[in-house]
């Protein structure tokens, strides 16, 4: 069996560029070739990478490809992703995953119809922050966590995407394109979800692009844009989650956790790293860190950027028939907490969970290095 995976990208967008670049850092897989609906962005891809480009078709009968990674509009990753189990080959897609918990189910029965694996970003959790969040809470430093806080706010996409139509459609909204990271976060730090309940809203029927070709050009509003939510899990914790494009500006905490010994402020789940706090009991913020690959700047000096970690440790555990992080299950159940959330903003109902997961095997530092190349 070869070292590595031959993995091919399909959707050669702007995310594109981050997996092939970042891919020489990581084991387990080698990018070999791009695909696109659009055969001049592929070519563009191939050029700027030195990898092959492919027809969609030809990337799916090809051998030397193992893997699939989904980078296609979040309304077509059904459609890819299904495509790529039933030509034998595992897929990581990026989030979000699907766009309904049908969507999901059907994808694992065909995924193990055809003995073939599925992955999902985000793996932002697996980041150095994030892990010793994690470990801190297996410790007991806080206590047992019984309620917490977990907030994206912004004024949205139009005024710096110049073409940021999807962002506000069916299967857009800040839920579905900024909840993944959030909700697997609370996952993988407390469990899964039990139940949700929510109140959702949006600001204005339309949002004008102001920037670029199209600038002053309107654009329909049809998903909520302000989210209200409450999820309880079994650990018995409730979290607070709020998410909007329709604030401009605020100062709450990113996520914060409260448990019966104290309160850990954990950074934003969208990136690796962050500074992380916790404050026991009647004491003062103290600052923690730990001596964490992935949490090491390695974009403009400031970031740690290390996507592709979920996909090297699927890859490597593909290799080693053992289980995977950004498995299926966590994504099949982090999509059913987000449509629910939708669901119940729109019927007033508490959305009890048909789906649970268990949390992700730990990525401690030394698990990490083992991923770097």
């Amino acid at each position: 069996m070869s070292d590595n995976l031959g993995v091919g990208i399909i959707g050669c967008g702007n995310i594109s560029a981050a997996y092939l670049q970042l891919a020489p850092l990581l084991k387990g897989y080698d990018i070999v070739a791009v695909a696109d609906i659009n055969m001049d962005n592929a070519n563009a891809r191939a050029d700027e990478f030195g990898v092959r480009a492919n027809t969609v078709e030809d990337l799916l009968a090809s051998d030397d490809i193992d893997l699939v990674i989904n980078l296609t509009i979040p309304a077509a990753h059904l459609e890819v992703s299904k495509a790529v189990l039933q030509a034998g080959k595992h897929v990581y897609s990026e989030k979000p995953f699907v766009l309904s918990l049908a969507e999901a189910q059907e994808l694992g029965e065909v995924a193990r119809a055809n003995k073939v694996r599925i992955g999902s970003a985000p793996d932002t959790f697996m980041g150095a922050s994030h892990q010793l969040a994690r470990s801190l809470i297996d410790d007991g430093t806080i206590g047992t966590v019984t309620s917490g806080t977990a907030i994206v706010m912004s004024h949205g996409m139009e005024h710096w995407h110049p073409n940021p139509d999807f962002f506000f459609l069916k299967g857009g909204g800040p839920i579905l394109d900024l909840g993944p990271y959030y909700i697997c976060n609370l996952v993988q730090m407390l469990g899964p979800v039990q139940k949700v309940t929510s109140f959702t809203g949006a600001a204005s029927a339309t949002r004008t692009i102001s920037n670029g070709p199209r600038e002053g050009e309107a654009v329909p509003v049809e998903t909520p844009t302000t989210i209200h939510a409450l999820l309880s899990f079994e650990s018995g914790a409730i979290i607070t989650l709020l998410a909007s494009w329709d604030v401009w500006t605020n100062d709450h905490p990113i996520m914060e956790l409260y448990g019966t010994e104290g309160t850990m402020n954990v950074p934003d789940p969208n990136f690796f790293g962050g500074e992380l706090s916790v404050t026991e009991r009647d004491g003062e913020a103290v600052t923690k860190s730990w001596d964490h690959p992935f949490g090491i700047p390695n974009f403009e000096d400031v970031h740690a950027n290390y996507r592709g970690a979920g996909l090297a440790d699927m890859a490597l555990s593909i290799l080693a028939g053992t289980p995977h992080r950004c498995n299926d299950d966590l994504a099949t159940h982090v999509v059913e907490v987000m449509t629910a959330v939708l669901e119940a903003g729109e019927t007033g109902q508490v959305m009890n969970m048909k789906t649970t997961c268990d949390r992700p095997a730990t990525l401690g530092p030394e698990q990490a290095k083992a991923l770097l190349a």
